[in-house]
């Protein structure tokens, strides 16, 4: 690698990783980016600060790590590949020596992590693997609630579904989802050329600020399950899609009614707040 480079081009992406023996694979969802302007673009977009820790999930070589880095930040590290686990404290240590203590490498599957060290995560900023993007963001967002924002890069399919609100054809339920825990929207789209190997698909910037859930007496499980079983069947009623989830037609629409929601209605046209409302007038029914 060139000393004194701060961040990592195409030719350095490549020499890393003929140097670990890496080809990228597929079932990690491996598409380095290779391109400097793009992740500090994330990290504009993320803004991104001396005051923040950030957890990347799936830092890859180090090129959107080291942009993170350049701005002052913390940042824990979570990289399911042991060699590239290894591998990342090195590179920073060659590129940006006086920010190496900075950076905590986490070695483990993003979807099993439930705890991480201190400083306690403000945001999470990521190049994602495309199979995991929706689990992981999700999931972060609900074991770690100091983190405030998200920055994350992922299929574009994936960013305009956890970005659609009720009504549109993208809305479903990683969009319900995301919104119990932040409001999302599409912060922009990235050119696949950026990438190595280059991938299939086009990808997107989504960004999500933390907010209150809606007011409810029902826990955040019980309304997951009612956003389930909504979509599980998108063309049939609530009515009809949620019978199975509340015991019978009869007691949806009950329920449905309670909650000021027209029975004839559909999953995609309801806002978070409505699911929400529509789990407490069931669980109300069936208090004794």
């Amino acid at each position: 690698m060139t000393a004194g480079a701060a961040l990592l081009g195409a030719a350095q992406v490549r020499e890393l990783a003929a140097t670990l023996g890496l080809r990228p694979t597929k079932s990690w969802g491996q598409n380095f980016v290779v391109d400097a302007n793009t992740v500090r673009r994330i990290v504009r977009l993320a803004e991104v600060g001396p005051e923040d820790c950030v957890v990347e999930v799936g830092p890859g070589l180090g090129s959107l790590t080291l942009a993170l880095l350049e701005r002052g930040a913390r940042v824990s590290a979570v990289e399911v590949d042991p060699v590239l686990a290894a591998a990342l404290p090195g590179t920073v240590a060659a590129l940006q020596p006086e920010r190496a203590a900075y950076l905590t490498v986490v070695a483990a599957d993003a979807l099993h992590v439930r705890t991480l060290p201190d400083p306690q995560p403000s945001a999470l900023v990521a190049n994602l693997p495309y199979n995991v993007s929706v689990p992981v963001v999700l999931s972060f967002l609900e074991r770690f609630p100091t983190i405030e924002r998200v920055l994350v890069m992922v299929q574009l399919e994936v960013a305009e579904r956890l970005a659609a609100g009720p009504g549109s054809k993208a809305y479903g339920v990683p969009s319900v989802k995301a919104a119990w825990y932040a409001a999302a929207r599409l912060a922009g789209t990235v050119p696949r050329s950026v990438f190595w190997p280059v991938p299939n698909v086009d990808s997107g910037l989504v960004e999500l600020r933390r907010r209150e859930p809606p007011d409810t007496t029902a826990t955040r499980d019980e309304v997951f399950a009612v956003v389930d079983a909504a979509f599980a069947q998108r063309r049939k009623t609530l009515r009809a899609a949620l019978a199975g989830w509340a015991g019978g037609a009869a007691a949806a629409e009950a329920a449905l009614r309670a909650a000021g929601v027209d029975p004839q209605a559909r999953g995609e046209a309801l806002p978070v707040a409505a699911f929400a409302a529509i789990a407490a007038a069931r669980g109300a029914a069936t208090t004794p």
